[in-house]
């Protein structure tokens, strides 16, 4: 047998999480309302469908912005010819006015500080190699996204330390649980390089208040580590409270920042639905770490193709604040729909305001309290309700029984099938739950006025008896 690196031969992929295997289930038999009307749903993939007619929209009244039309192709060469990896400056300019618009223009980001990358897996892997060496460690959160174990640690050789969270306080990020993982990593002879964080969070669909943000400023700044803030979600945040970006808290007065030490992750495969694109970004407010990253990025730069469609859409400023505003609309209704018909069947989730999923308490339906309990209940999601959700053991959650389920990358028809399907689940797995009636298959429509009637005794955990939230955008409107 020819030999082969370390990398090649080793598990660092992670492609044996229980994240990943869901997709192999669906992948082998994937749903199809006429060809596949029993195939597997994807609900394992945070991806944002919902928004495709306002983009399809602006390109069908914008066709010089794509090259391969007769009204672009004189742009054709010169975008074809070679690019320098600092990427077009129209597309800089446009991307950080973007990232402006998203945080409701309370700061501004510096065109000369974006760096591009494929995608936020690029982004992250990008960064790992800019701040720390191998055998180094970041701090993160649980839960956590699942391919930070690859992106982060597969080829820099970074180790990940868990900050523990837990459901009591609907996974707040504690001074006590940075400085016990602080601890913990020491106590492994790991140097801790740094804080990553999410915000919004995936797999939460919840944003980081003012306070816990000024608590991890100050946390890192004492311990004299870097913070990556990964904001590829914050478009995404379609109820109150608003969005706090890490570069408005180092923006405040009474907040002391070391700001070389300060780093965003963003990209548009969340915010604009376009993770085919792998448009990645890198903004750091270190001059060095720019410097890096930006020589780092020749090995997975955007397509100038991909740059010329971007900086002509996101100069476009009408179409940026009416897909900001609609985009959001599109989500709240989703997601108010989709929650409130999972507890007309005794489900409850974590209340969330972000995001493209929820996260799903499915902890009476366990057999016992352990993770081995909730991969039992997962495969029968996937192999008999034949539906992808992702158990939270994947996420690196700490207490077993809750699941992450993608409601935003599927039409209207597609939603009714999966939650028709989770509706029998429960109600053949649980007899001595009452149903209440629920809305008939054959209408999708939203009502925003319904309302429940009590909530639960735990703010954070939207149950049979929590009121329906209101958007701020729903309530300008009416």
């Amino acid at each position: 047998m020819v030999a082969m690196s370390k990398i090649a031969t080793g598990n660092g992929h992670g492609e044996n999480s229980p994240y990943f295997d869901g997709w192999k289930a669906y992948e082998t038999n994937p749903f199809h309302p006429t060809e596949r009307p029993e195939g597997v749903i994807q609900m394992g993939l945070a991806e944002n469908q919902l928004c495709f007619n306002l983009i399809k929209n602006w390109l069908i009244k914008h066709p010089e912005a794509s090259l391969c039309t007769p009204q672009g192709v004189n742009k054709f060469k010169e975008t074809a010819l070679f690019q320098d990896y600092h990427g077009m400056p129209e597309f800089r300019q446009a991307v950080a006015k973007f990232m402006g618009k998203v945080r409701g223009d309370r700061v501004k980001f510096d065109p000369d500080r974006i760096v591009m990358s494929g995608g936020a897996t690029g982004a992250h892997e990008m960064v790992a190699f800019c701040l720390a060496d191998p055998g180094e460690a970041f701090l993160v959160p649980t839960p956590y996204y699942p391919g930070f174990d690859r992106d982060l640690k597969w080829r820099t050789g970074v180790e990940l330390v868990p900050v523990n969270c837990e459901s009591y306080n609907n996974f707040k990020i504690t001074r006590n649980a940075l400085e016990a993982a602080y601890v913990k990593a020491q106590e492994a002879n790991l140097r801790v390089k740094g804080l990553l964080i999410t915000n919004p969070s995936n797999p939460l669909g919840t944003i980081l208040d003012r306070d816990t943000l000024k608590s991890m400023v100050r946390f890192i700044n004492d311990k004299n580590i870097h913070l990556i803030g990964d904001e590829i979600y914050a478009a995404t945040v379609f109820m109150e409270p608003e969005f706090v970006s890490i570069s408005e808290i180092i923006e405040e007065e009474d907040v002391e920042c070391n700001r070389d030490l300060i780093h965003i992750v963003y990209s548009l495969s969340k915010d604009m639905g376009f993770p085919g694109f792998r448009v990645g970004i890198v903004y750091s407010y270190n001059d060095s770490v720019v410097s890096c990253a930006r020589k780092m990025s020749s090995f997975g730069l955007v397509s100038s193709q991909t740059q010329h469609l971007i900086a002509s859409m996101l100069s476009d400023g009408e179409f940026v604040d009416n897909f900001i505003t609609e985009n959001k609309e599109l989500l709240f209704k989703r997601h108010k729909y989709f929650t409130w018909s999972l507890s007309q069947v005794g489900i409850g989730c974590l209340k969330g305001n972000s995001g493209l999923f929820i996260w799903m308490d499915l902890r009476k339906l366990l057999k016992e309290k352990t993770f081995a309990a909730e991969m039992e209940l997962w495969r029968v999601i996937i192999n008999e309700v034949k539906l992808n959700v992702s158990p939270g053991s994947s996420f690196h959650c700490e207490e077993p029984g809750w699941f992450r389920v993608c409601f935003a990358n599927m039409d209207d028809h597609t939603m009714k099938v999966a939650l028709l399907r989770i509706r029998t689940f429960v109600l053949k797995n649980n007899e001595a739950m009452v149903p209440l009636k629920l809305c008939r298959p054959s209408s999708l429509k939203l009502s925003l006025s319904r309302s429940l009637s009590r909530r639960m005794e735990s703010p954070g955990i939207m149950s049979p008896h929590s009121p329906l939230p209101q958007s701020p955008l729903v309530r300008a409107r009416t």
